[in-house]
């Protein structure tokens, strides 16, 4: 998959697993690891950058001693994964448009059987 557009499955992903509730680091891969593979390594980074464009902010809360980062998507945040289902559609058409052709060919062959 192109990284480009992985990575900006990756990011709606993210603000897609604190659209409800806040959420931490490791709760946040645990709950994204059902569709799609993800390391800390891959995610800290994206909580960065969600933060440095407003789409999320974050608090610190201490949890057994240790400071744990909570994320809260912004408003920013859910109008991005709004655009995102938006232009997903389109992404669907252009996807429909360029198997057409494996599926006619599909037809045929049933067709000819």
């Amino acid at each position: 998959m192109d990284i480009q557009l992985k990575r900006g499955l990756l990011d709606i992903c993210v603000l897609a697993a604190i659209k409800s509730e806040d959420s931490y680091g490791y709760q946040i891969i645990k709950d994204i690891k059902p569709f799609v593979e993800i390391s800390e390594s891959t995610l800290y980074p994206i909580l960065r950058r969600l933060e440095s464009a407003n789409q999320l902010t974050a608090r610190s809360v201490e949890h057994n001693g240790r400071l744990r980062k909570y994320y809260h998507i912004t408003q920013a945040g859910l109008k991005r994964i709004e655009d995102f289902k938006l232009e997903w559609q389109e992404i669907i058409s252009i996807y429909n448009f360029v198997t057409r052709e494996a599926q006619d060919e599909q037809v045929t062959i049933f067709n000819r059987a």
